[in-house]
């Protein structure tokens, strides 16, 4: 890593290397601020996305040519594109008629990131609170973030969450990207028949360009960007996803998510062999001492925002501002103005109750761990009815514990 990305790593941080609200809210400022001036009009953007876009419908669409897709419409022959268009660009909110080429689908999709920068509150979460995330991220299985309710568990319709550091994401072809952010937007998705539309959520996702990942083409593609005078954004788009907001699972049984998500996982795997012929091996950094996520199944980014949602929502995080003090006069090439709405994510403070047992019988965790997603009869008094709802992910344990991520948590009987 080049001392530039050292650099801007550093800014997030006070002098002892400790993450700062203060610190990593200037850079979440300064990160959008430049994003949103590199990107619009940028041709090596628009040639990554739309590089991207071909791949990811081209493989698809060769998947449902061999797929009994069109026995479940009455649509002619030749609906395997549409349903692969549908499947990317329309659950992404783009209505039909889709894009006729790979080139326009990326101008699209710069214009919803654009409007996104422009729209966005802005969050930055605490090393404590991404790695709660992550952990509860872990626990969840692919047909879970379908029981998504926009309305509840999401505080925002737009919302740009930068992360503390990058995460290491190995893709389905091998190669590496170093996640930075996500943004979201809710949107319409849009399915093959013009009435299937659904309430929903547009998750992109961004690329630290000076992250721990540098392999010699992106480094090349970087100097070249900035050479011809159109230098790569910091926060380089890197995908964009559609999710739906409805909760359209969430009154499924558990066996039902269960062959859901083996179905999905069946999917990903054919879509994987698909892609064979641009895989490449997975590099080493030397430099590098963090834990890299395998996204076998291409929903890292759907888990993670459902997880970080599910906590915002349940109170496991804690909303606050930075409270940035005044930038002095002698740092003026870092003097950015206070953003106020840049909001911080942290864990929530612990709870004095440490009991689970009644009685005198106390139960002592020595551990924080995540807890599944899981089905519960909640009795509500004014319908004088059970109803079933889902809970967690969440975290359990003293919030000033170690967070465990096994599948284990021990207690000490006192």
């Amino acid at each position: 890593m080049g001392k530039a990305s050292r650099s801007k790593k550093e800014r997030s941080r006070d002098k002892t290397g400790q993450w700062t609200a203060a610190g990593a809210a200037r850079a979440a400022h300064r990160l959008r601020e430049q994003t949103q001036k590199l990107l619009v009009g940028n041709p090596w953007v628009q040639v990554t996305l739309a590089e991207t876009i071909n791949n990811v419908v081209s493989e698809l669409h060769a998947v449902l040519l061999n797929s009994n897709v069109s026995e479940f419409t009455d649509e002619p022959q030749g609906i395997e594109r549409d349903a692969a268009l549908s499947m990317t660009l329309g659950k992404q909110g783009h209505p039909h008629p889709w894009p006729q080429t790979a080139g326009e689908a990326a101008s699209w999709q710069i214009r919803q990131i654009s409007k996104l920068l422009r729209q966005a509150e802005v969050l930055v979460v605490s090393p404590a609170a991404h790695a709660a995330a992550m952990a509860a991220a872990a626990t969840l299985e692919p047909a879970d973030v379908s029981t998504l309710d926009r309305d509840r568990d999401i505080p925002m319709r737009t919302g740009l969450l930068v992360l503390p550091e990058p995460v290491v994401v190995v893709n389905r072809t091998g190669s590496l990207s170093d996640t930075r952010a996500f943004g979201w937007q809710f949107i319409t998705q849009h399915q093959i028949l013009p009435t299937a539309q659904y309430p929903g959520v547009r998750v992109s996702t961004f690329m630290d360009r000076d992250g721990p990942v540098q392999p010699a083409g992106w480094r090349q593609a970087v100097s070249r960007a900035r050479a011809a005078g159109s230098p790569l954004p910091p926060l380089m788009p890197d995908g964009m996803y559609g999710m739906r907001g409805d909760a359209c699972l969430a009154l499924e049984s558990t066996e039902t998510l269960a062959r859901l998500s083996e179905d999905y996982r069946n999917m990903q795997d054919v879509l994987t062999q698909a892609s064979q012929w641009r895989a490449e091996p997975v590099p080493e950094m030397g430099e590098w001492a963090g834990d890299r996520v395998v996204d076998r199944y291409d929903d890292f980014g759907a888990r993670y925002m459902f997880a970080f949602w599910r906590l915002l929502s349940q109170g496991i995080t804690a909303v606050g501002t930075s409270r940035a003090p005044a930038v002095h006069a002698a740092a003026q090439d870092d003097a950015l103005p206070q953003d106020p709405d840049v909001r911080v994510i942290r864990l929530a403070a612990p709870s004095p109750r440490q009991t689970d047992v009644p009685g005198d019988a106390k139960r002592l965790y020595h551990h924080r761990w995540p807890v599944r997603m899981h089905k519960v009869r909640q009795w509500y008094p004014s319908q004088q009815e059970h109803r079933v709802i889902w809970r967690g992910p969440y975290i359990k344990g003293p919030t000033d514990a170690p967070l465990m991520l096994g599948e284990k948590a021990y207690s000490v009987d006192a």
